[in-house]
């Protein structure tokens, strides 16, 4: 995977011709939720078309792909879009699962589009598996017999672990014996095909980071400010009709196992409406959730992403600061 030297000189030799070591650029902004990812991506988009370069902001957000998602996925609206084009923001029907593997499919085309106009893609998320497919790619597992998977999924996360550790020794020592997940995929995994998952993920293809220039910034905050900022999040959701949101996703008597229902904030304020909860006994869960995700967001982007993607920790949410040092790393000093 290579790195532009910059977004704003990006084309400037480039013939989009990936074989020939001329790469189109790939702008990339992660980060946990309420980590203000959204609008450094507005902000650089902002300077390289201040500086004549046109910049499209892609969206990575697994719950801002949902058009049912407004307000709870705090999705940019027209005004926090500063004038920038916004893609694949609320791309899917709540009716629809937009897996991995689709979201790919859609950012790749997406991104070889904004290619083809000579503008420069700023993908922004904090779903490190759609990112990690978008560049990686996708290993071509066989789809998991649903009696395999239904006995898997039914087991205590030690039992899983141990029986893992019998039957995938090597993934079994590269993961926490309460990854109660990734245990349980890779003990399907082995059950159903025969093969370890690290036999399969060898085989990964699709991804593009081979094709692109990649100038990446993961935003990792202090974690309690971070915090601090989820739980004022949630409160101005309340604030700007997230019990409305959910009455309309209610009204359309979605499947309740279906992604945008599981969505942080929708069963939590469901309970209300449903007269189960109180608001305030909502909003203490929905503030916790999001902390939970935010956590878990956190710990991926500190550890799994590669290492020469920059992390840029900070104390303070100073918006100067914090698009300043940004810039750096994207090279427009």
């Amino acid at each position: 995977m290579s790195t532009a030297n910059s977004l704003e000189a990006a084309y400037e030799n480039s013939t989009g011709d990936a074989s020939a070591g001329h790469k189109p650029p790939l702008a990339l902004i992660a980060g946990p939720t309420a980590s203000g990812k959204s609008d450094c991506a507005v902000a650089l988009a902002q300077e390289l078309e201040r500086r004549g370069q046109r910049a499209v902001v892609v969206n990575a957000d697994s719950s801002q792909v949902y058009a049912d998602l407004t307000v709870l996925s705090a999705r940019p609206t027209p005004e926090e879009m500063g004038g920038i084009e916004h893609r694949l923001f609320g791309a899917w029907d709540g009716t629809e699962t937009c897996s991995a593997a689709e979201w790919a499919r859609a950012a790749r085309e997406t991104i070889a589009a904004i290619h083809a106009e000579h503008a420069v893609p700023v993908l922004v998320g904090g779903t490190g598996l759609y990112i990690r497919t978008l560049l990686d790619g996708i290993a071509p597992v066989p789809p998991i017999d649903a009696a395999v998977r239904e006995a898997v999924r039914a087991l205590p996360v030690a039992e899983a672990y141990a029986a893992l550790q019998i039957e995938d020794p090597e993934r079994a020592a590269r993961l926490a014996p309460a990854d109660t997940t990734r245990i349980a995929r890779a003990l399907e995994v082995v059950r159903s095909t025969g093969l370890p998952i690290a036999h399969w993920q060898a085989q990964t293809s699709g991804g593009i980071g081979g094709d692109v220039a990649v100038r990446a910034a993961i935003l990792l905050p202090e974690r309690q400010a971070l915090y601090a900022r989820c739980d004022l999040r949630f409160q101005r959701m309340i604030e700007r009709g997230a019990l409305s949101e959910v009455e309309a996703l209610l009204a359309r008597n979605l499947d309740p196992d279906w992604p945008v229902m599981r969505a942080i904030g929708v069963p939590e304020l469901a309970a209300v409406l449903r007269g189960e909860t109180s608001l305030a006994e909502a909003i203490a869960r929905g503030s916790q959730a999001t902390r939970n995700y935010a956590k878990r967001q956190f710990t991926w982007l500190r550890h799994q992403p590669p290492q020469d993607w920059t992390r840029l920790e900070f104390e303070y949410f100073d918006e100067k600061s914090l698009r300043d040092r940004l810039f750096q790393i994207m090279g427009l000093t």
